[in-house]
């Protein structure tokens, strides 16, 4: 293993969605992964096409069975964190609550992943990533002016969640460090997607933002930050926002430099957007890379997921890798000292079982009985 994180051991009670991305981050930086799974899975011939799982082990254990609730809490024992992405309420009931797991290790750090977060009058509902984005006031800024869109389960699922899990986490790990007492986070994707709208938030109080989608900066509104389609069915990104970087695009679209004086004129933006839409579709999509490439214009091509891969930019930095069949990002971001490298590939669940066993100190005769009688299990 390498990464700034090697040597840090976290268990994942596995789930779906923020939580596994979280885990395999953590990973990608050198932490020791264990996902404790419901379920073993046969050895296929290749291994699961999920990034989400690679660089982690995998242990498959009945929590509803004392004996595996048992042997969670010695993993704790050696552990430096455990996430779980349960409804509130649910480790307590198996036996895996938070008193319980730092009462076997104080140090330990015990991240706690919802929608709602573990407190408030829903806490206990049912919700997606569009649901929690609506209520935290970010759905409602993006999308058409007719209607929100939501931006994949980006906003609240990845960023106001495995990325504030994450966060929270190795702040609590360096707390733990300082004082030698773990605690417990409440990371909630309502509070995480609301936390990352601190600058929307600031230019509408300044004025600047107002609460109509397409009307502002960085939604579309202007004709210097928005996409246009080209000839061909392509697109191409702009964010010609500051006023050097502007003077670049109308240069590059063969516009009078005397518009540049009007680039903050909303009164014009319907007639430069109207020019604009009308140039973009003049050539192709690679044509335009090839005028504006060069230049400071903020001008890009919009790629898609299986052609962003193949970029000169992103292959010269390696922003994504093949392993395993799949092409997905590799580890960010990029450590000079002690640089990331993706662990194995994605795990089958329970491929670990026996090992981590075994390093725990269980004798081989007691893990035959743990799968025998399904409190573990194994994939074969």
């Amino acid at each position: 293993m390498t990464g700034p994180l090697h040597g840090i051991r976290i268990i994942e009670l596995s789930g779906i969605g923020p939580g596994p991305l979280a885990g395999q981050l953590l990973a990608d930086l050198g932490a020791d992964v264990i996902a404790v799974d419901r379920k073993a899975e046969p050895r296929l011939p290749e291994r699961p096409k999920d990034a989400n799982r690679r660089g982690k082990r995998s242990i498959v254990l009945d929590l509803k069975h004392p004996d595996a609730v048992a042997t969670v809490l010695k993993l704790c024992e050696s552990a430096d964190a455990l996430i779980e992405g349960f409804r509130p309420g649910v480790t307590e009931r198996l036996g895996l609550g938070p008193d319980i797991v730092l009462g076997r290790n104080p140090k330990l750090v015990y991240g706690r992943l919802t929608g709602w977060g573990q407190t408030g009058p829903l806490a206990e509902r049912a919700g997606h990533d569009i649901n929690y984005i609506a209520l935290s006031g970010a759905l409602a800024a993006i999308g058409t002016r007719d209607r929100p869109l939501p931006p994949l389960n980006l906003v609240g699922d990845y960023a106001g969640g495995s990325l504030m899990l994450c966060f929270s986490v190795l702040a609590a790990l360096l707390s733990a460090r300082t004082t030698g007492r773990g605690q417990v986070i409440d990371v909630a994707m309502t509070d995480g997607s609301a936390a990352i709208m601190s600058l929307i938030h600031s230019l509408a109080a300044s004025g600047i933002w107002t609460g109509a989608r397409g009307d502002n900066l960085l939604d579309g509104g202007t004709p210097f930050y928005r996409c246009y389609e080209t000839s061909d069915g392509g697109f191409m990104a702009v964010g010609a926002i500051e006023p050097q970087f502007y003077a670049a695009l109308l240069a590059g679209l063969g516009f009078d430099a005397a518009d540049a004086a009007r680039q903050w004129d909303k009164a014009d933006w319907p007639r430069l957007e109207a020019a604009m839409t009308r140039r973009f579709a003049e050539k192709t999509r690679s044509e335009w890379t090839a005028i504006f490439e060069p230049t400071d214009a903020c001008v890009t091509p919009v790629l898609s997921m299986d052609e962003a891969p193949d970029h000169p930019h992103n292959l010269a930095r390696g922003t994504f890798m093949t392993a395993d069949g799949l092409t997905q990002p590799a580890p960010a971001p990029r450590f000079a000292g002690t640089p990331a490298a993706p662990g194995r590939g994605p795990f089958f669940a329970g491929e670990d079982t026996r090992n981590i066993l075994e390093s725990i100190g269980v004798e081989p005769d007691a893990i035959d009985r743990m799968l025998n009688d399904g409190i573990a299990g194994e994939s074969i």
